[in-house]
């Protein structure tokens, strides 16, 4: 199993930068992991709606760039399915006894994905109808995927 997380932007603070390479380090017992960046577009508080479309439509041919054809995809957006721990898990063992070798997970940058990168998905996931950082996402993205794999393999993990 593979599993990639395609993200917009870079994250400058050293304590996220940590927590996922902390995460990332546990989760290789288990996976092959990695994170993909791609770039982001400035966008101005006072954009207008076409402005902010076009700018999602260039982060979203950036992801849709590195996604493989046989990744399952899934996008983290607010629209998606609220899945606790345990039913996430669930969800990546019934991916790979569908036969998938790869997920790519998506987060978007401030304005979140565009139409296009979420019709290419084949599942929707929410964590919350709160909206969150992209840089902090990561670190919670990373880590549910390592504690998936815990309760996957009937490991312990503080709840």
């Amino acid at each position: 199993m593979k599993i990639k997380i395609i993200c917009v932007g870079k994250i400058k603070e050293n304590f996220y930068k940590e927590a996922i390479t902390e995460y990332a380090k546990r989760l290789s017992k288990f996976t092959s992991f990695s994170v993909i960046e791609v770039s982001d577009e400035k966008t101005d508080e006072k954009a207008s709606l076409k402005e902010n479309e076009l700018v999602l439509s260039k982060e979203g041919k950036r992801i849709l760039e590195q996604i493989g054809n046989d990744d399952y995809v899934i996008s983290l957006c607010i629209e998606g399915k609220s899945l606790s721990s345990v039913d996430f898990s669930k969800k990546i063992s019934e991916i790979m006894l569908n036969g998938y070798s790869n997920i790519a997970f998506l987060i978007g940058g401030s304005l979140g994905l565009s139409d296009e990168v979420k019709k290419r998905s084949d599942f929707k996931l929410s964590f919350s109808e709160m909206t969150f950082p992209h840089q902090l996402m990561r670190v919670i993205l990373t880590e549910q995927i390592y504690r998936a794999f815990k309760i996957i393999n009937n490991e312990p993990y503080h709840k």
